[in-house]
C-alpha cells in the first residue's frame, strides 16, 4: 500500500538496552508504548561489529557450499528465547509422502512438485547426505489438500529455483489453487510449515510485481522453522514488491506468521535481495520473528514509496519491510546485522497506514546495518515516530 512519508532526521548516536540497574534498583529498558509480549526465555544477545561489505551479488553457483548442503547454521546461535507451543515444529511422525527411495536419485523435481501438490505432511527420504533439488517449475499448494500441510526436509534437503523461478508457492484466492470458502482473504487453512529445509536461488523477478522470491504466502496461514534463506531474489525496483525470502499477505484473522530458529543470508555471499525487503516482507501481515539472524540481505529499489520523481521506487527495509494497516513487529532472540538499504531502513522498515500496531524488541541485537535515512525513534528502523516500540534487554546501535 502506497504512502507518504515525512523524512525526518536520523539519529546519529547508538541507543543500547541492557539489564543494568538504574539509580532506583530496577532494570534499564527502552521506552515507548506497550505492545504484545513476546516469547519468555533467557539470554541476551551482544552486539557485533559494524558492517564491512553488503549481500551476496548473485545466486550460489553449482558446487558452492550452499548446493552441497552448507552455509550459515539456521538460527541465531545466542538466540535463547522460549518458543511457544504454536510456534514449534511439526510432528512428522506419519508423513502423508514420503519423497525418494533412499537415494538421491529419486528425489527429482517432479516428485516434489507433485507431493507439494499433493498436500498433508511430507518428508523426504534422499540418502544420508545433504541434498540439493533443483526446480523445474515451482511448487504450489492447492488449498483443498489440509487443512494441516507440512513440508520438513529434515536438515538434509536444500529446495533451489536455479535462480530461474519461485520455489514455493501459496495463494487462497488463486481459483487455479482451488477456491475453498466465500472469504479467501481470510480463512484458517491451508496452514502450512515449512521446516528443516533450506531455500536458494529463488527468483521470482518478472514472474510478477508481487516479490517472494523464495516463497510466497497469501492467505491461510504459514510457519517456518529451522530453516535457511540463501541467494534468493524478486524484482530489484519497484515501490511494493518485496520479500527477497519471503512475501506474504493475509494470515488468518491477523495472526502472526512465525519465523523461528531461521537465517536469512547469515554470511557475506548468501544474501538474499529485492526492491525491498531483503529477507522478509508483507502487507498487512504480523510476525513473531524468534531465535533468529538476517543479515547481508539488500534493498536494492531507489525512491522509496511512493517512488520519487525520477526513480523506479523502493530500497527499503534491509531484513524486514512491514507495511499495512493493523500489523505488529515482535523479535526475540533475534539477530539483525550487516543488511543494506538505498532509502529506508536498513534493518526494519515498519508503516502502519492507520498509525496502529506496534514493534517490540527483546534480547535482539540490531547493529552495522547500512545506509538509509528517515529514522525517528532509533538508529536502522524507520516507522512513524507515534509508533510504540517497547525494547527490553536489547543492542540498537
Amino acid at each position: 500500500m502506497r504512502r507518504s512519508l515525512d523524512l525526518m532526521a536520523c539519529l546519529s548516536v547508538a541507543v543500547v538496552f541492557g539489564a543494568c540497574a538504574d539509580d532506583d534498583g530496577g532494570e534499564a529498558t527502552g521506552t515507548g508504548g506497550s505492545g504484545a509480549t513476546s516469547a519468555s526465555g533467557s539470554g541476551t544477545g551482544t552486539a557485533g561489529s559494524g558492517a564491512t561489505s553488503g549481500a551476496g551479488t548473485g545466486g550460489a553457483t553449482p558446487g558452492s557450499p550452499a548446493h552441497e548442503g552448507g552455509g550459515p547454521p539456521a538460527g541465531n546461535p545466542d538466540g535463547a528465547c522460549a518458543v511457544p507451543a504454536e510456534a514449534l515444529a511439526a510432528d512428522t511422525s506419519s508423513p502423508t509422502t514420503v519423497i525418494g527411495d533412499g537415494t538421491p536419485a529419486s528425489c527429482t523435481s517432479a516428485a516434489v512438485v507433485a507431493a507439494v501438490a499433493g498436500g498433508g505432511v511430507i518428508t523426504f527420504d534422499c540418502g544420508p547426505d545433504p541434498i540439493t533439488i533443483t526446480l523445474e517449475e515451482t511448487a504450489k499448494i492447492f488449498n483443498d489438500t489440509g487443512p494441516e500441510i507440512v513440508i520438513d526436509g529434515g536438515g538434509l534437503v536444500t529446495l533451489s529455483g536455479g535462480g530461474q523461478r519461485r520455489i514455493l508457492y501459496m495463494n487462497t484466492c488463486d481459483e487455479a489453487q482451488v477456491w475453498t470458502t466465500p472469504n479467501c482473504d481470510n480463512q484458517d487453512h491451508p496452514r502450512l510449515t515449512v521446516q528443516n529445509l533450506t531455500f536458494i536461488e529463488g527468483d521470482s523477478t518478472d514472474e510478477d510485481d508481487e516479490g517472494g522470491g523464495a516463497i510466497f504466502a497469501q492467505g491461510g496461514r504459514l510457519k517456518v522453522v529451522n530453516s535457511r534463506f540463501f541467494n534468493n531474489a524478486c524484482d530489484p525496483t519497484g515501490p511494493d514488491v518485496g520479500g527477497a525470502g519471503i512475501r506474504a499477505f493475509m494470515q488468518y484473522n491477523g495472526l502472526p506468521l512465525h519465523v523461528v530458529n531461521s537465517t536469512f543470508g547469515g554470511a557475506e555471499g548468501y544474501g538474499n535481495a529485492c526492491a525491498n525487503g531483503g529477507g522478509i516482507s508483507s502487507i498487512g501481515v504480523s510476525w513473531t520473528v524468534i531465535n533468529s539472524l538476517f543479515s547481508h540481505n539488500r534493498a536494492l529499489g531507489n525512491g522509496g514509496n511512493p517512488a520519487e520523481a525520477g526513480t523506479p521506487g523502493g530500497g527499503s527495509g534491509g531484513a524486514i519491510y512491514n507495511d499495512g494497516n493493523t500489523m505488529t513487529l515482535t523479535l526475540c532472540g533475534t539477530r539483525i546485522e550487516r543488511n543494506e538499504v538505498n532509502a529506508h531502513g536498513s534493518a526494519i522498515f515498519f508503516v502502519s497506514n492507520d498509525h496502529s500496531g506496534n514493534i517490540v524488541i527483546d534480547r535482539s541485537v540490531i547493529t552495522g546495518n547500512l545506509g538509509g535515512s528517515w529514522y525517528p525513534t532509533y538508529p536502522q528502523i524507520s516507522n512513524h515516530d507515534d509508533t510504540p516500540i517497547t525494547v527490553t534487554d536489547s543492542t540498537i546501535e
